[in-house]
Formats: structure tokens, sequence, C-alpha cells
């Protein structure tokens, strides 16, 4: 369905009262704790199985840590699609590529050489990037409206110093100005909460979907 400019306005205008965009905002709050667990898991994982390689535990270890990293990816998928509302592509269950009847070889060479095996670690490297930029816009952007809507009830509080450049806050009409302008922060801080999460899932199905034509 196309959408109008009138649509779009319509969502920037209700942005803090959709349910949606608190789902976005869940979302991208699990996105550094994830991000971070990914990365910590991914790298070792892969580091142990690479200074084994010589030995025979190495390979085994390199297989379980990308059988684990397209698990994550599928994770992915699915918290894009039941929080954002987005189509996103999972990759195939390592079970099932696995699952060979060919024997234990030709499954490890399947599950090699499926597309989605490596995107998937690109999904789960690049969630750790977009974890953080996720953690700044909630943290820094939530801190900053609470500070502006603050400014009434703190602005005299002799621990307290509103101050812009060479001014400074210091009567309650100037407060409520500035409470007025953390007000429009909302909107602003929930679109782009919006914007910010549906991005994260479009690179998610980006990286996903490759193969996906071949498999079907």
């Amino acid at each position: 369905m196309e959408t109008t400019a009138g649509d779009t306005l319509q969502q920037f205008v209700t942005a803090p009262v959709r349910t949606a965009t608190y789902k976005r905002l869940l979302y991208l709050l699990l996105a550094f704790p994830l991000g971070v667990a990914y990365f910590v898991a991914f790298t070792t994982g892969s580091s142990l199985g690479l200074g084994l390689a010589f030995t025979l535990v190495g390979l085994p270890v390199l297989l379980v840590t990308l059988v684990a990293t397209t698990g994550a990816a599928g994770l992915e998928a699915r918290l894009a699609t039941v929080l954002l509302d987005q189509e996103v592509a999972t990759p195939p269950s390592p079970r099932e590529t696995l699952d060979s009847d060919d024997g234990y070889l030709a499954a490890v060479w399947r599950f090699a050489t499926e597309p989605t095996t490596w995107t998937s670690v690109a999904v789960v490297l690049l969630k750790f990037v977009y974890g953080i930029v996720a953690f700044v816009v909630t943290i820094t952007g939530t801190a900053l409206v609470g500070t502006l809507l603050a400014a009434p009830f703190v602005y005299d509080d002799p621990g307290v110093n509103y101050q812009f450049g060479q001014y400074a806050v210091s009567t309650l009409p100037e407060a409520i100005g500035v409470a007025t302008v953390g007000v429009a922060g909302i909107w602003i801080l929930c679109n782009v909460i919006n914007v910010v999460a549906a991005a994260g899932g479009l690179m998610t199905d980006a990286f996903l979907s490759v193969g996906r034509e071949r498999a079907a």
C-alpha cells in the first residue's frame, strides 16, 4: 500500500501514543545486551576453534559456534517480526541443514555452504555496532528529554544549572519554555526510535534474504 504525505504526517504526530512505538523501543533496549552477548560468544568460540584447529577439537568448536550464530540470527528475525511488525526472512534451522541422509560430512558441507550461515555471522557482528547506536539513541535521547521536562520543577534548585551557551534559566516562565521544548522532543525522540528500529529490521532482513530465492 502506497504511503501518502498525510499518512506520514499522521504517523509522526501519533508516534508517542502508538503501541508500535513502544514495541520498537523495547527492540532498541534489547539490542545492546544482545549485541554484546552475540559478539562475546562468537569471538570466543571462533578464536578458540581457530586456535585448536590443528587438533580434533577445533573444527567441532567452530561448527558449534556457527550453529549457535545461525540460531542467534533466527532469534533476531523473530524479534523483528514480533516487535517491529516486519516480515523478516528467517534462516534455515541448523537442525534442518545438518539433517542429511548422505552422512555427517555431507550435512556439515551443506551447512557450511549455505549462504545464510555466513550472512548470519554478519547479522550477529553488526548487531554489536547497531546495539551501541541503539543504546546511545535511547538513553541519551530519553535523558535529554527528561531533563528538559523537569526544568519547571528543579530550575531553582541550588544544585541544578540550566544553561544554554550564555543563556541561563532563572525564572519559572523560562523553565516552562524549556519544558515546552521537551514536549516537542518527545515527538522527535519517538520518531527517531521508530526510524532506528525499522532500520535494524531492514538490515536483518537484507542479510538473511540472501539465498532465499535459491532455497525456494
